[in-house]
């Protein structure tokens, strides 16, 4: 079987999980597009202050920081700064043949602390409720990555 196949119950399982992330990441663009304009502000360039149909009553204030399109900037931002070594790290550990039950376990364990990260970010919870809720995923990453390196430095040599 090939490992880079749908048929490899292994490769389909990162496909869901990856798959899931890259939707999620989508989607936060669409929920900052959605609070600036909710919010009628939180714009950042000087064009978007431009009489338009969507802008119909366009004002200076619109550029300062918004709160709530901030927050979600920065959940979006968080995001772009992890979602990529998971999509690369998880990747590669596949071509490792690790177990199906701990791929699954690290796969949708990361996918659900991201998910539930993300509820912390969004509803304003403290730092160390998100850092509890970021740790397993870091972890996650860690031993994927670590593990991998090991399994390339016993057939490298």
């Amino acid at each position: 079987m090939d490992r880079l196949s749908f048929d490899n119950p292994l490769f389909a399982t990162y496909v869901i999980a990856a798959t899931l992330l890259i939707l999620k990441a989508a989607a936060m663009s669409w929920l900052v597009v959605f609070r600036m304009i909710r919010e009628n502000g939180g714009f950042r360039s000087p064009e978007d202050l431009k009489k338009t149909l969507a802008n119909p009553n366009p004002h200076p204030g619109q550029l300062e920081p918004n709160p709530r399109v901030e927050r979600a900037r920065r959940i979006q931002l968080n995001d772009l700064e992890s979602f990529p070594y998971f999509l690369v790290a998880g990747f590669l550990w596949i071509l490792t043949s690790p177990s199906l039950w701990l791929a699954q376990w690290l796969f949708y364990g990361y996918v659900v602390t991201r998910a539930l990260h993300f509820v912390a970010y969004l509803t304003a919870r403290t730092h160390d409720l998100r850092s509890l809720l970021w740790t397993p995923g870091s972890l996650i990453l860690i031993y994927m990555a670590g593990s991998t390196l090991f399994s390339a430095l016993l057939h490298a040599a």
